[in-house]
C-alpha cells in the first residue's frame, strides 16, 4: 500500500490508495484519471485504455483469473471492466465519497471496497449487489485487504486502527490501534493467513496474531514514515519503503537485521514482491521505479517516465510484467528478459 507525498498534499484527507500483488494475483493500484494496460515491447507499445470514472482513480485489482479489472474513484464509484478489450462491464454505486480502496476475493466472487465516507462495503463480483455495508472506523478508510482463504477482511483507517471483521456477516471481530497520531498507511496478510503486518506514519512496523489480534512484534522501521509494506509470497521475507528513500527486507518474524537497498533520491511510494519472491519493485518520488533482486540486492532495472512520480506497481502473477502509474495513466512493461 502507499502512501505518497505528493497524493497527500492533493488529498489530505485520503491519499490515494495502493498497488498490491495478492496471492490469488488481485493488484490494486492508485492513479488519476484513467487506467493504460500495455505490453512494452516497442517504443509506442499497443495499450487499452479504461476511461469512464469522473476524476480520479483511486484504486484497481485484477480478478484472481485476469479476466476483468476492478476500480474505484473519486467520484464514488466502483467499475468493472473487461480486461482484453477495455470495455465498461458495470458500474457499482453506494459510496457517498471517494472510494480509496478495493480487492477481489481469492475466488473472484467477491469485492471490497474502503471509502472516505468511513465505511467498507461488500459486492457480489457477478451482479454488483451491494452484499454489505461495515461500519466502525471513525475516519476514512485508507486499505482493506481479503484474507487469503478469503474468510476474513482487514481494513487500516485515518483513524490509527486496522479492524478484522467476518467476510461473510460484516462482523467486526476486533480492533487493533496505532500510536494516536499517525494514520495506518499499509496492511498484508501473510500467505498462510495467520498474521497481518501493518505500517504507520510513527516509523514503525507491527506484526498481530490475525486470530486473536495479539500485537507480535513491534520495530521502529525506518527514519520517516512507512509508506508500503507486504510479505513475500513464500512467506520467508516482508519488504517495507518509506519516506527517507530507503527499502528494507526483513525476516518474516522482524527479529534480524534488515537488508537495505538504496539508490532511489527521494521518499518511497510503493514496494512489491514478485510472485516467485526473487525480485522486489520500487516506486518513488524521484520519479522512477527500480527492479531489484532480492538475494544480491542488485539493481535490475530502472524505468523512468516523464511527468508525475509513479506511486503505483505489482507484478503480474507469472512476473513477466509490472505495471506501474504515471501522468495519469497505468503501463504494463515487459520484464521476461530480466
Amino acid at each position: 500500500m502507499i502512501r505518497s507525498r505528493r497524493a497527500r498534499e492533493r488529498f489530505p484527507k485520503c491519499w490515494p490508495r495502493l498497488v498490491k500483488l495478492t496471492t490469488a494475483g488481485a493488484l490494486r493500484i492508485a492513479l488519476v484519471g484513467s487506467i493504460l494496460i500495455s505490453p512494452v515491447r516497442a517504443a509506442e507499445p499497443p495499450s487499452i485504455a479504461l476511461k469512464g470514472h469522473d476524476g480520479w482513480v483511486t484504486a484497481v485489482a485484477f480478478s484472481p483469473d485476469g479476466k476483468w479489472v476492478l476500480s474505484g474513484g473519486e467520484d464514488g464509484t466502483l467499475r468493472i471492466w473487461d480486461a482484453s478489450s477495455g470495455k465498461e462491464i458495470r458500474v457499482l454505486k453506494g459510496h457517498s465519497s471517494a472510494v480509496s480502496a478495493v480487492d477481489v476475493s481469492p475466488d473472484g466472487k467477491r469485492l471490497v471496497s474502503g471509502s472516505w465516507d468511513h465505511t467498507l462495503r461488500i459486492w457480489d463480483a457477478g451482479s454488483g449487489k451491494q452484499l454489505k455495508t461495515l461500519k466502525g472506523h471513525e475516519d476514512q478508510v485508507t486499505s482493506v485487504e481479503f484474507s487469503p482463504n478469503g474468510k476474513r477482511i482487514v481494513s487500516g483507517s485515518g483513524d490509527d486502527t486496522l479492524k478484522v471483521w467476518d467476510a461473510t456477516s460484516g462482523e467486526s471481530l476486533f480492533t487493533l490501534s496505532h500510536d494516536d497520531e499517525y494514520d495506518v498507511t499499509s496492511i498484508a496478510f501473510s500467505p498462510d493467513g495467520k498474521r497481518i503486518v501493518s505500517a504507520g506514519g510513527e516509523k514503525q512496523l507491527k506484526i498481530w496474531d490475525s486470530s486473536t489480534g495479539e500485537e507480535l512484534k513491534t520495530v521502529l522501521a525506518h527514519d520517516d514514515a512507512v509508506s508500503s509494506v507486504s510479505f513475500s509470497p513464500d512467506g520467508k521475507l516482508i519488504v517495507s519503503g518509506g519516506w527517507d528513500g530507503v527499502i528494507k527486507i526483513w525476516d518474516s518474524a522482524l527479529e534480524e537485521t534488515p537488508f537495505k537497498l538504496e539508490g532511489h533520491s527521494d521518499a518511497i511510494n510503493m514496494v512489491a514482491f514478485s510472485a516467485d519472491s526473487k525480485r522486489i519493485a520500487s516506486a518513488s518520488e524521484d520519479k522512477t521505479t527500480k527492479i531489484w533482486d532480492v538475494l544480491s540486492g542488485k539493481e535490475l532495472m530502472t524505468f523512468r517516465v516523464p511527468g508525475e512520480a509513479m506511486t503505483s506497481i505489482a507484478f503480474s502473477p507469472d512476473g513477466t510484467w509490472l505495471v506501474t502509474d504515471a501522468k495519469g495513466e497505468l503501463r504494463i512493461w515487459q520484464l521476461k528478459d530480466l
